[in-house]
Formats: C-alpha cells, sequence, structure tokens
C-alpha cells in the first residue's frame, strides 16, 4: 500500500515529467504572435520579419495577429489572459513598461502577469527640427529655443515620442508646448509645413525626410553615432548627458510558461533577428537590433519603468482608460 508521501512524490515526478515531455514537443503547431499595434510599424514588421526565420528553425509558422487599441493595452491584456503553453507570444514596445503609470484601471500587471522572452530591437530616436528654421546645431537650437515657446510634435499622449520630449524640456532647460498628433506621420507633415517646430522620434519613421532635407537632424539619441547618419552627432557629443530615449521591440509570453519554451523560444527569436538579411534590412532603417536573453530583457523594462515613471508622474501626464 502506498503512503500518502509516496503518493505526493509520484504525482510531483509525473507532472514534471509530463511538463518536460510537453515543452520538448513545442511547437507542434503555428504559434500567434500578437501585434497590439496596426500593421507597417516598428513592432509589426519586425514580428513578420523574424517570422521566416523563426518557422525554418522550428517547423512552424509565427501567426501575427494585429490587435490594436488603447496603448497597446488590448494586446497586451489578451496575451496576459492566453494560456501559458507558448503558442500565443506578445511582440510589444514600451508601453507594456510605462502603461502602468500612464492608465487608471489596467487589467494586466507587467512583472505578475508576462514572463520576457527576448529584447529584439531597439528603435533609436532623433531630434529633428524643420529645415526652414535658423538651428543648424544642438547649441544654435538652445539658444534659438530658450526665448521662445517651441510647438513639440508627438505621435500621441504617452507615447515614446511624448515622453522624450518631457526629457528633452528638462535636459534643455527650455519650454515646449506638446501638440498630440494621432502617429507620427501627421506631426511630420505640419513640421515640414512649419506649424511645429521640434520632436524626437523614431529614426526608422523620419529618415526619409532627413534624407529628402525637408527636416534637419540635430541629434541622436544613441551613445554612438548611426551608420544611416553618420554626420548627425549624440545628445552625448552635444554635451547633453544621460539623455535615453528610444523605442524597442521585445517579445514577451503568459506568466507560467514552461522554463524550456521560453528557452528554446529565445534561441529561435536572437538567431532569427540576427539572420543577414533580417538585420540588414533592421540596419537600413537605423535600427539596433539586440536579441537579448530573457534576464537582460527583463533589466531593460524595468530601468525603462524607472526611468520614465517619474517623469510621467512629474509631468502629470495620464490618459484615460
Amino acid at each position: 500500500m502506498i503512503n500518502r508521501r509516496h503518493f505526493v512524490a509520484a504525482t510531483a515526478a509525473f507532472a514534471a515529467s509530463g511538463r518536460a515531455a510537453f515543452a520538448q514537443a513545442w511547437p507542434s503547431r503555428p504559434v500567434i504572435a500578437v501585434v497590439p499595434f496596426p500593421p507597417s510599424g516598428n513592432v509589426d514588421i519586425t514580428a513578420r520579419l523574424v517570422g521566416g526565420p523563426f518557422a525554418a528553425a522550428l517547423g512552424q509558422q509565427l501567426v501575427v495577429e494585429n490587435r490594436p487599441g488603447a496603448g497597446g493595452n488590448i494586446g497586451n491584456e489578451a496575451v496576459a489572459r492566453a494560456a501559458p503553453d507558448g503558442y500565443t507570444v506578445l511582440f510589444t514596445q514600451g508601453g507594456i513598461a510605462v502603461n502602468q503609470f500612464l492608465y487608471k484601471n489596467l487589467k494586466y500587471d507587467t512583472a505578475r502577469d508576462f514572463v520576457p522572452v527576448s529584447l529584439l530591437v531597439l528603435v533609436p530616436n532623433v531630434i529633428v527640427i524643420p529645415a526652414s528654421l535658423p538651428p543648424k546645431t544642438m547649441a544654435e537650437f538652445i539658444a534659438y529655443a530658450k526665448p521662445k515657446k517651441l510647438l513639440y510634435a508627438s505621435a500621441g499622449n504617452g507615447t515614446s515620442s511624448h515622453l522624450s520630449g518631457e526629457l528633452l524640456k528638462r535636459k534643455l532647460g527650455i519650454e515646449l508646448t506638446h501638440i498630440p498628433y494621432r502617429g507620427t506621420a501627421l506631426g511630420v507633415t505640419d513640421m515640414i509645413a512649419g506649424r511645429v517646430d521640434v520632436t524626437c522620434d523614431n529614426v526608422s519613421a523620419l529618415l526619409p525626410h532627413i534624407k529628402s532635407g525637408a527636416l534637419r537632424a540635430l541629434a541622436v539619441t544613441t551613445p554612438e553615432r548611426l551608420p544611416v547618419l553618420p554626420d548627425v552627432p549624440t545628445m552625448d557629443a552635444c554635451g547633453i548627458k544621460d539623455f535615453k530615449s528610444s523605442g524597442w521591440t521585445a517579445v514577451f509570453a503568459p506568466a507560467k510558461t514552461p522554463a524550456d519554451i521560453i528557452a528554446k523560444m529565445n534561441q529561435a527569436l536572437v538567431a532569427a533577428v540576427h539572420q543577414a538579411d533580417v538585420r540588414k534590412t533592421m540596419e537600413q532603417v537605423g535600427n539596433v537590433v539586440v536579441g537579448s536573453s530573457p534576464a537582460e530583457c527583463a533589466k531593460f523594462v524595468k530601468d525603462e519603468s524607472d526611468t520614465w515613471g517619474p517623469i510621467i508622474k512629474e509631468g502629470n501626464i495620464t490618459i484615460d482608460g
């Protein structure tokens, strides 16, 4: 007759072996990649670019499913509620780190409901002004801006470009009136027309307008110059220290997804983002390929929360929802 202790031990061993076998079999069907933003943005493009190499490595498709709305919260919530079996993952960006400060009633908790898989790509920002304005350098821009109250364009309340503007005000000691748009493109149109004065947004979105001469790039927000903008200095080189502001794309799975699946998923995604053609496509638009470990991704997201949380609070930035 089996006593209770032996029964419990046998049950635990059976469950552990079952989980190991389950993880080893993963994936046995396509993996859904939820992108909580519309098609054609940085996150969507990254998910689709790594899909091919992912499928080649694991034998199953990565099927992109766009679920936009509420600053990414609709898609984030869907993945937070999904089964932790490795068949639903989240490709997302900064909101996963900062929405807790922007929205009053989130239905998910990033630390509780998700496990990081990898930080795939950094999307550097660049500070630009209309080519019609007189400043040619960051120093000239600061001198030009100090006696004025310039108009600052962002892609919307709570976006990376909005928060970058708040940081810019603090670091440069200038006044900026925030003008939120519904996406980057509308703000760029008004900037080229001279209706707004400055923005700090993704290089990938602004690069064509910089190359055409319609916008003037004053500085990039990366530690080193970008190959796509070799003549544009870093903020550090301009004398503005500790100005870190980039978009990014990272992958998360629902909490309690087995560690073996996370490790296998990480390996496939990191290899995919470093594949030569994927890397080339990313770098051509100014993105920086990373491909981190889960632990490095977790630390990055925490650092983002620690950086932007105080700025959001000090600026009293909130979004209804």
